[in-house]
């Protein structure tokens, strides 16, 4: 398959807001003929590592399933002849739109595929791929996918999103009406997204939004009248950088969202004030470094060997059940309902509005979807490294069993690091 032989070209956060800043015709179709070109090579490659899967794998209902919506999209994104002209790339929008839709089923498909194929595949086999992909310098893909070709799925999926998705984005913006010529400078906070990528991402603003909807989600779970902790934020809070917002948000919320629920447990079992959770936001030349430590007991030492781990796990039964009721997931905090919950105010304290609004309500804030928040997937951490690392970030944990837990997350407010796909992309973008 001539597919398979291409390689990925990889993409840094500097070189998406480059290429969007100053939109034009020319610009917008170079970038429908990238995704045009670069969707089916990235696609392709995931089918080759299904295919090479043991067939009694394959066949699981659920993974077969993940199969037929990848061939079925290669299958009609390589149709696609070259984008010519804007009526082209307004044609060609709809299809990546639908398919971005019908794949919100992939994530909840495939983890149930791989909890049921637990016991047909070697289970490190199965997690070695997904976490060692993002971090691959100079380790042969194909060595890579021999050893575990199933888990690559995930931080290829998001590759694959972050590049629709961004042009999406960019066909909005130059559809707007303050792009044509002439039109008055938007004065609201439109301005600071390129497409997808918010330049000035305030880490303290993040944690105090995600912080926000956790503890509601909390109340909802535990009951209005439950205690929940504060939550304590400190050090930097100018600390601004270019990010994928959704990206951020998903990592933060579920941080949060682990240590409340450690916090408000604990106390059940016991009595007396809770414990804060104490947040610390650090910058430096290169990095931004968000540190979540919480006094809720720690992480049992049975499970500190699967935190990372989608197939492993005493609880898998249960992540398998549990997994029935989602249908649908983005991996954003949107999966997530908070019944009343309105779009947050800005800094200025008014309500924000167009474009901004567009990314709350879209990326990780909104209540697009009926999860309940007391339904536990076991994924929220696995997927918020592979979030972490796939812009050459971090996330670790340290856990003192009896205590707490102190979460660690670096990010690179540079944007100059490339998405962490391949061999390829452990160049850095100049």
């Amino acid at each position: 398959m001539a597919y398979v032989q291409r390689e990925a070209r990889p993409i840094s956060l500097r070189q998406l807001t480059f290429f969007g800043r100053v939109l034009t015709e020319d610009r917008l179709l170079s970038s429908a003929n990238y995704v045009r070109t670069e969707l089916p090579t990235r696609i392709a490659h995931r089918i080759r590592d299904m295919q090479k899967l043991p067939y009694v794998v394959v066949t699981n209902p659920h993974m077969s399933h993940v199969y037929d919506l990848y061939y079925n999209a290669f299958d009609s994104l390589r149709q696609v002849r070259e984008i010519r002209s804007v009526e082209d790339n307004e044609a060609f929008c709809k299809i990546i739109g639908a398919t971005l839709r019908e794949h919100l089923t992939v994530i909840p498909q495939l983890a149930m595929g791989v909890l049921q194929c637990r016991d047909l595949m070697d289970p490190e086999d199965m997690d070695r791929f997904m976490n060692t992909l993002l971090r691959a310098v100079g380790v042969s893909p194909l060595y890579l996918a021999r050893r575990a070709p199933l888990m690559s799925w995930q931080p290829q999926r998001i590759s694959r999103r972050v590049i629709a998705e961004q042009h999406l984005a960019l066909t909005e913006t130059f559809d707007s009406p303050w792009h044509f010529p002439n039109a008055a400078s938007p004065q609201d906070a439109q301005t600071d997204f390129v497409g997808e990528v918010f330049l000035r991402c305030n880490a303290h603003d993040v944690v105090e939004r995600c912080g926000t909807t956790a503890l509601k989600l909390a109340r909802e779970a535990y009951g209005p009248s439950a205690p929940l902790p504060e939550i304590k934020l400190e050090g930097h809070r100018d600390a601004t950088f270019p990010y994928i917002l959704s990206h951020l948000e998903y990592i933060v919320g579920e941080l949060l969202r682990n240590s409340i629920q450690a916090v408000v447990e604990r106390q059940l079992e016991g009595s007396g004030i809770l414990p804060p959770i104490e947040v610390l936001i650090c910058e430096a030349p290169q990095n931004v470094i968000i540190r979540i430590s919480d006094q809720g007991g720690g992480i049992p030492r049975e499970l500190l060997p699967h935190l990372w781990s989608f197939s492993k796990g005493p609880r898998s039964q249960a992540r398998l059940q549990n997994l029935l009721q989602v249908p649908k997931m983005a991996a954003t905090m949107q999966e997530i309902k908070v019944e009343g919950q309105d779009i947050p105010n800005g800094a200025d304290g008014r309500a924000k509005t167009s474009k901004q609004t567009r990314h709350v309500q879209e990326s990780s804030l909104g209540s697009l979807s009926s999860r309940p928040p007391n339904l536990r997937l076991g994924m929220g951490l696995p997927m918020s490294r592979i979030y972490a690392e796939y812009w050459a970030g971090k996330l670790e944990l340290h856990s003192l069993e009896g205590y707490g837990v102190d979460a660690f997350l670096q990010i690179s407010k540079l944007g100059n690091k490339n998405e962490q796909l391949s061999t390829r992309a452990s160049m850095d973008a100049v």
